[in-house]
């Protein structure tokens, strides 16, 4: 099983969040985005402990199992394909939560998150924890 992890998805992994450390931990390929990465350390420069969470989030990206997706051309024409959908649909999402869609579309993985948002999106495979 191939998957790609949502912010949410992390963040409820380092909490010890009982059924989403099964699925992580079952995974045989992780796939982080470039977004998440980036919603993550917003959010660590927000808090109180930065060094502590990027040191975590480090580790966690050093594991065999985990790759850091590109964000190439086609993963590009995918985001705008969804984006115009939506659009058209009128049901918008969040941009940078497109953006992880494409990326998990692309890759053929299924999309870990607790943003029931991603259910507007046609054709991809999540699971809501």
């Amino acid at each position: 099983m191939k998957l790609l992890l949502d912010t949410s998805a992390y963040v409820g992994f380092k909490r010890s969040i009982a059924n989403l450390v099964e699925i992580i931990v079952g995974a045989e390929w992780i796939l982080f985005s470039p977004v998440v990465l980036g919603e993550l350390m917003f959010g660590f420069r927000n808090g109180t402990k930065f060094k502590e969470n990027m040191k975590g989030l480090d580790e966690f990206l050093q594991h065999d199992v985990v790759e850091v997706a590109q964000i190439g051309k086609i993963t590009s024409d995918r985001y705008s394909r969804i984006a115009a959908q939506l659009k058209r649909k009128g049901t918008p999402v969040p941009s940078n939560d497109i953006w992880i869609a494409a990326q998990t579309m692309e890759h053929g993985a299924e999309l870990i998150t607790s943003d029931r948002h991603f259910n507007k999106i046609d054709g991809l495979v999540h699971t809501i924890f």
